[in-house]
C-alpha cells in the first residue's frame, strides 16, 4: 500500500476557510476564490450540513449541483441585508482593523492601479458576516492603511454607530501563512493560528502593521482522513487547490514557532 501523500499547504488552508463556517447554521455561504469554494462545500459535506449554497445566479444547490430551491433576487437581498450570509471574499488590501480595499491601489482621482471597483463591499460587511481570503500573504496587501475603504473594518463600523454593527462581524482571514481574526479588546488583527511549517516570525515580516500575537500560537488543525479524501478525491480530485497555494508540505517535526 503506498504512503498518503502529506497534508499540503493548499490544504491547510481548505481547512481553515471551511472552520469559517462552523456553528453556521442555515446561512447562505459565499465563497470567491477556488480554495473558500472548495472549503465550503468540505463544511457543508462535514460539520455545517445547514449550509445553503449556490450555483452563483438564481439557484440554490446540493452538493452535486442538482438544484434545491429558487433564489429570486428579492429573497437574495433579503438574506443579504439581514444577516443571514456569510461571505468570503479576497481583498487586494487590508488593515489592521479589517478594512478592506478591492478598488484602487494608490490616491483614488489618480490611481496608480485601477482594480475591481468597490462593488458589493459595504453591503457585505455591515449586513452579514464577511471573512477574507488572501492567497499571497505580504506587506502589499496587509498594509498599515488601505488606499480606499470597500469592506468595512472594526473601527469604522464602531465609528457610524449601531446602524453599522448590527450584523458587522469579520470571523477571520485566512492567507497562505495561517489564519488572523479581531479577538482583542481594539478589534484590531491578532494572529490566531499558524499552517504548519510556517513560523511567527514570517508572519511578521510579511505584515505591515504590528500585529497582535499571542504567547502560544497554535498550528492550524490537521484535515481528518475523511476530510482528505473528500477533498483529494471528491471535491477537488483536479488538484485545483495546489494551483491557487503553491507550497510544499511541511516536514515531519518541522516547528513553526
Amino acid at each position: 500500500m503506498s504512503p498518503v501523500p502529506a497534508v499540503t499547504r493548499a490544504e491547510y488552508c481548505v481547512i481553515a476557510c471551511a472552520e469559517a463556517w462552523r456553528d453556521n447554521g442555515e446561512v447562505l455561504a459565499s465563497p470567491m476564490g477556488t480554495i473558500p469554494s472548495i472549503g465550503a462545500r468540505l463544511a457543508r459535506r462535514t460539520f455545517s450540513p445547514d449550509l445553503l449554497m449556490t450555483d452563483g445566479e438564481a439557484l440554490l444547490v446540493g452538493l452535486d449541483g442538482t438544484p434545491e430551491g429558487w433564489l429570486p433576487y428579492r429573497r437574495h437581498l433579503t438574506a443579504v441585508t439581514g444577516g443571514r450570509r456569510h461571505v468570503m471574499m479576497g481583498a487586494s488590501q487590508i488593515d489592521r482593523f479589517g478594512n478592506q480595499n478591492i478598488s484602487c491601489v494608490g490616491d483614488w482621482a489618480r490611481p496608480r492601479r485601477q482594480l475591481l471597483g468597490v462593488r458589493g463591499a459595504p453591503v457585505n460587511t455591515l449586513n452579514n458576516p464577511t471573512s477574507y481570503w488572501i492567497p499571497k500573504h505580504s506587506r502589499r496587501v496587509f498594509v498599515e492603511r488601505v488606499d480606499l475603504v470597500c469592506g468595512v473594518g472594526y473601527d469604522r463600523a464602531a465609528a457610524a454607530g449601531p446602524s453599522a454593527t448590527r450584523f458587522h462581524r469579520i470571523p477571520r482571514v485566512v492567507s497562505d501563512l495561517g489564519v488572523l481574526d479581531f479577538a482583542t479588546p481594539d478589534h484590531s488583527m491578532r494572529l490566531a493560528s499558524l499552517h504548519p511549517g510556517v513560523t511567527v516570525e514570517e508572519v511578521r515580516e510579511a505584515t505591515g502593521f504590528e500585529l497582535s500575537v499571542p504567547a502560544e500560537v497554535p498550528y492550524t488543525r490537521e484535515p481528518s482522513p475523511l476530510e482528505l479524501e473528500l477533498i483529494r478525491a471528491v471535491i477537488d480530485p483536479g488538484g485545483a487547490r495546489e494551483r491557487e497555494v503553491a507550497g510544499p508540505a511541511p516536514r515531519a517535526g518541522e516547528a513553526g514557532h
